[in-house]
């Protein structure tokens, strides 16, 4: 039982004394009849039995002692800035659950895109407030993931808020190079989306940020240094492992070049966070980002394992975002099944719903379809 819905359930037994067999959330006890029994039991052999959140065992993501695989998929946004912005539930419900009838286990959703629509910022660069709509709204995209199934990955911040010409730009640059104001945001957004959600069964895991290379590399961006964002990065895994050891976190970077010693250094290491976080300041695994325009500059992934890329191997190792349709010369189907072949935890592709030219479900079914034939046990190890 979540936290959203911990404080109904106690209420509802303040007023109602019933029998554990006749326990429901009527307004009144009922009878329990033969249809009831029989409707109960088909939707508990639909979401699977025992513990459904996700952990990490070794080099493995697990749900109640069996491997699961991340048969993923983006589903960035519908409306830009959905949650607290044009938020339709309708659009989320339908799609997550055609997602499920493919086959997708997982989708990354980018639950602030850019902008000011959901933190509110202070000229300095300190978290001023958060818009009330985006937790309301929230609340009905974890409840429609756990109705279909649907494990998410909310991205909490992009690139995007740091380039050019986005409200609050110079604000978000501002923010993550101040301790005090990096501070501002875990106690008004961090610690609140933990307390609120961190019992969500289908809670997989917090992306802390899309792409911050750019942040990084990119004039347009503020060409912010790495010694500010990874800084970033620990306090906020620092703060999330502190309310739940149990959350997962990673960061969705845009290329293996920071994210490997192989390359330009391992930005989000272990002994790197810690070093500016403490203890509990680290990543749960790996979620690298790759486009075929980085194949002559860092490789190719998907036919090749997680540390042959360039990855330490000491955690789980998912595939990010990747193009549906690339032009790498294999299908989108070759690259799911030999990314799953050469020991990946999973691949979440870009994107299912076309957000832009890279491809939606009507090119990635197909490769959806196949991981389910070779390895459905592992794509729903509590059952479909």
């Amino acid at each position: 039982m979540n936290n959203r819905t911990k404080a109904f359930a106690a209420a509802l037994m303040m007023i109602f004394s019933v029998s554990a067999s006749s326990c429901g959330v009527s307004e009144k006890p009922q009878e329990t009849t033969a249809a009831d029994t029989e409707s109960a039991a088909v939707t508990e052999a639909s979401a699977g039995t025992g513990n459904v959140k996700i952990s990490v065992d070794g080099t493995k993501f697990v749900v109640d002692g069996k491997e699961i695989w991340i048969n993923g998929v983006n589903t960035p946004w519908n409306n830009w800035n959905d949650f607290g912005g044009n938020f339709d539930e309708a659009f989320w419900d339908e799609h997550f659950a055609m997602l499920h009838e493919t086959g997708v286990n997982a989708s990354r959703v980018w639950i602030n895109c850019a902008g000011q629509t959901v933190l509110r910022m202070k000229s300095t660069g300190e978290v001023k407030n958060v818009n009330e709509k985006h937790w309301e709204d929230l609340d009905k995209l974890f409840d429609i993931a756990e109705k279909h199934q649907i494990y998410l990955m909310p991205t909490l911040m992009s690139f995007d808020h740091f380039k050019d010409g986005n409200t609050g730009a110079e604000q978000f640059r501002l923010m993550v190079q101040d301790d005090a104001f990096i501070q501002s945001y875990i106690d008004l957004y961090v610690d609140p989306f933990m307390d609120r959600y961190k019992d969500e069964p289908y809670l997989w895991a917090i992306d802390l940020m899309n792409e911050p290379d750019w942040v990084v590399e990119n004039a347009e961006c503020g060409r912010v240094g790495w010694e500010y964002m990874s800084n970033f990065f620990a306090k906020c895994a620092a703060a999330i492992h502190e309310k739940d050891e149990d959350t997962l976190v990673t960061v969705g970077l845009g290329m293996i070049k920071y994210n490997s010693d192989k390359h330009s250094g391992n930005y989000v290491s272990d002994e790197y966070l810690k070093s500016l976080g403490g203890e509990k300041a680290y990543l749960d695994f790996y979620s690298t980002h790759y486009y075929f325009w980085q194949n002559q500059y860092m490789g190719y992934p998907f036919e090749t394992t997680p540390v042959d890329f360039g990855l330490d191997g000491t955690k789980p190792c998912v595939i990010g975002e990747s193009a549906v349709v690339s032009e790498s010369g294999r299908t989108i189907v070759q690259e799911y099944e030999n990314a799953y072949n050469n020991g990946w935890n999973g691949v979440m592709a870009w994107t299912s719903n076309g957000v832009d030219n890279c491809g939606s479900m009507t090119e990635l079914k197909p490769a959806i379809e196949r991981i389910v034939e070779l390895a459905e046990d592992k794509v729903f190890p509590l059952g479909r």
